[in-house]
């Protein structure tokens, strides 16, 4: 959101105000493995947004050589016509459908036998017990081909949460809890609202905002990759870890071909001495100098 004056800025839903307001539109992804956030772009607009997912397919396939194995987003991410493209490219999906009246009260209708009970794996070795109806041939009205569609009953909600996929052969389950994963990345963008204030626009230029928002992540990365190096740290904050480990000062050694940190003495100096960390590193844009790190 935009808090300056004279923006010239396209209007956005802006879910923390539950308004639409001047504001510059941002696009995320998640690693469903590692839950590091790994692309975003925040140079979009009302024409354009529909087809990021296509652009962010296009950059996995350029990097990687093949197209994205499987997609989970939320349904107001793009449209039908945008889905049927990924399906024609064999792109996995699984998105939200909305709850239009016709389909509530057709599901209303079915027997209660229509319905077969699935059990959820939760945190603590607990297991949550819903109802899904899953039906293959489900229609939409600008999906140009038959769909599958599970209408997940027993989730707190007082309507079934629809969810829609072109896996025919993924179990029910899996579909159910890997959507459930998505929501991994609103965890993500808090961290790092909270420690690198993403949501605080750099100005009315979106060229702008798109550097903020790549610096964000590249050091959002970084953190987590160091997060998972650090014994009991594995599900840190960036600020947490700015405050404990990032900020401890030091002195530098040049020592020719070695150059040296030596890091000053700190309460949570006994956890990076125990970090899964390299001895020394190599880097090659330094003339291949070794960088090692010494704890005092």
């Amino acid at each position: 959101m935009h808090w300056g004056e004279d923006p010239v800025l396209e209007k956005h839903y802006v879910p923390r105000r539950s308004q639409r307001t001047r504001s510059v539109l941002t696009f995320f992804a998640e690693d469903a493995a590692t839950h590091t956030l790994l692309y975003a772009n925040a140079d979009l607009s009302k024409a354009s947004q529909n087809r990021e997912v296509i652009a962010f397919a296009d950059h996995w396939k350029n990097l990687t050589g093949h197209d994205p194995a499987l997609l989970i987003f939320d349904s107001k991410l793009t449209t039908q016509a945008v889905l049927a493209e990924l399906d024609d490219r064999k792109i996995g999906f699984i998105t939200l459908r909305a709850r239009h009246p016709g389909v509530t009260r057709a599901l209303a209708a079915l027997p209660a036998t229509a319905r077969a009970p699935v059990n959820l794996g939760r945190a603590g070795n607990k297991t949550r017990r819903v109802k899904v109806h899953d039906d293959p041939a489900a229609q939409l009205s600008a999906y140009p081909r038959p769909i599958r569609q599970l209408a997940v009953t027993g989730l707190g909600h007082d309507q079934p949460t629809l969810l829609i996929t072109n896996r025919a052969q993924l179990p029910a389950r899996q579909v159910i809890q890997s959507y459930a994963r998505r929501m991994n990345i609103e965890q993500r963008l808090a961290e790092a609202i909270q420690s690198f204030g993403l949501d605080a626009l750099a100005g009315a230029v979106p060229l702008n905002v798109d550097l903020d928002v790549v610096l964000s992540v590249l050091a959002h990365t970084v953190c987590a990759a160091l997060r998972r190096r650090l014994p009991g740290y594995g599900s840190a904050t960036p600020d947490t870890l700015q405050r404990r480990f990032l900020s401890t000062g030091g002195i530098i050694l040049n020592r020719g071909h070695e150059i040296v940190v030596r890091l000053n003495r700190r309460t949570y100096s006994p956890v990076l001495r125990q970090a899964h960390l390299p001895e020394t590193i190599s880097v090659p844009w330094w003339e291949g100098r070794t960088l090692r790190y010494e704890y005092a």
